[in-house]
This record gives C-alpha cells, structure tokens and sequence, in this order.
C-alpha cells in the first residue's frame, strides 16, 4: 500500500475517532440516556444544543468522503482492517480528553492491533 493511500485511509479513521470522542463530549450534558422514547426524545433535544455534538456530525460526514477517497485506491480487504486503528485513537484520546482509563490489558489490546494492521498494510 502506498503512504498517500495509507494517509486517506488513516485521515478517515480519525476523523471517525474524533466523532465517536465528540459524541461521547456530547454525552456530558445528560448523563446517561434512557432508553425510552420520551428519555430518547429528552437527551436528544439536550445534545442538539451542545456544539460537540454538532461537530462530531461533521467529522462523521467528513470521514465518509476521505475514506470512499482511500477505498477507490486499495482493495477492500486491506483497507478495511485499517478502521481497527480507530480503536487505538479512540483509547489513547478519551484518556486525556475524557479522563478514561487505559489499563494494561486494553493497551495490550491496542499493540495488538497496531501490528495485526501493519502486516496488513504490508501484503
């Protein structure tokens, strides 16, 4: 896989990171979420007024555009693994961003799937 493929590819996955961590900002505001239609409707109204989740939006649509860039150019079995990087992303940011705690087990997760991933990009 060329880098230039690579770096659109990866431009989506963190773009779709940093919407799943936007969302999550989003969260704050109202706790957890019922699950009923009226505790749905609530927190729904509540979001919609949190800037976090208004951008998060945008990073998702945005993902969506740079990753259909990055899949025209690879085939869908190499680009595919390459979202598992999101979940590295997702755990390394929400620790300072959010506070959350990577324990050794999930960071041993994470190495994991960082060299799965490279011996993808390398077939």
């Amino acid at each position: 896989m060329r880098w230039t493929d690579f770096g659109w590819l990866f431009a989506g996955v963190a773009l779709n990171a940093s919407a799943q961590l936007g969302l999550k900002a989003a969260t704050q505001a109202t706790g957890p979420i019922a699950g009923s239609a009226s505790g749905i409707w609530q927190s729904g109204q509540q979001i919609a007024g949190v800037p976090a989740f208004w951008l998060a939006l945008l990073a998702y649509g945005l993902s969506v555009v740079v990753w259909l860039v990055g899949l025209s150019r690879v085939p869908v079995s190499q680009a595919y693994p390459i979202l598992s990087l999101g979940y590295v992303l997702t755990a390394l940011l929400a620790w300072p961003l959010l506070g959350e705690v990577v324990s050794g087990m999930r960071f041993a997760g994470i190495l994991i799937i960082i060299a799965g991933v490279w011996l993808v990009t390398r077939s």
